[in-house]
């Protein structure tokens, strides 16, 4: 078995244990405050990291760790593993659909790995770099070409309520000219209905490694163009097929 089927086996193991964990929901909440009120953990998040690193490190001691939640260490085999143990918390504290555990390896050159599980819509993603990109082990395309006036496009807001005045403005651009707009509320889950073709496109600022990195490989890998450029001040990612990338690129006002 070769190194990658490996380590793509070990994340997949991973996810699907830190989904059964998370399944099982607390009775009482522990919140904790991030870079704004309404950008907080749960106990929850912090438990899923920490069985997430005890299972990498029992398995791989040498790797390193990039988590969300603080669990970061540097290692020495040349690979990291980039953690987001609940991606989409407040959906996850609302008991809303859609919640995932992201989880992500990467090399010298890249991402290698990804694999992205969401319990709640029974949705396992996977990619590895130059092997395609599958969900529940069925191979995935995204959709292209799409014509802009019937692209559905996912979104998401910023945390940070001052920044979501410029983020409307791209709404407001893009609404007249698109099918419609969805809100799922979880990066990584955003990125692979792009890969699976159950949205068109998908835009957010403001996402960290953590969101990115298993949902990009696995939109990518399925098709799909995935970019971040600087934009007012914040990361701006953008995802879609190839054709409806560059239309939606042409729509972002400046």
């Amino acid at each position: 078995m070769s190194q990658r089927k490996q380590i793509l086996d070990l994340a997949l193991r991973i996810a699907q244990e830190a989904g059964a964990l998370l399944t099982n929901r607390p009775a009482s909440w522990d919140l904790t405050s991030k870079t704004t009120a309404i950008d907080f953990a749960t106990q929850m998040d912090v438990a899923s990291e920490k069985l997430i690193v005890n299972a990498i490190l029992d398995a791989r001691p040498n790797d390193g760790i990039i988590g969300e939640e603080g669990a970061n260490r540097k290692g020495t085999s040349g690979l990291t593993w980039v953690i987001d143990p609940i991606d989409g918390t407040v959906n996850y504290f609302y008991g809303l659909p859609g919640w995932n555990i992201s989880i992500a390896v990467k090399d010298e050159t890249g991402v290698l790995v990804g694999v992205v599980h969401a319990p709640t819509i029974s949705s396992t993603w996977h990619a590895t770099r130059e092997g395609g990109a599958f969900l529940n082990n069925i191979k995935i395309e995204c959709n292209n070409p799409v014509a802009l006036d019937r692209a559905l496009i996912a979104t998401g807001f910023a945390y940070d309520v001052n920044d979501r005045a410029n983020q409307l403005e791209i709404i407001k651009r893009l609404l007249p000219k698109i099918r419609d707009i969805r809100r799922m509320g979880a990066a990584a889950t955003d990125l692979c209905l792009v890969a699976t073709g159950m949205v068109d496109g998908y835009i957010e600022t403001g996402l960290k490694e953590w969101d990115l990195a298993a949902g990009a490989l696995i939109a990518i890998e399925a098709g799909a163009v995935v970019s971040t450029h600087t934009w007012r001040g914040m990361d701006l990612t953008l995802a879609a097929g190839p054709d409806l990338h560059a239309e939606l690129s042409a729509e972002i006002p400046a």
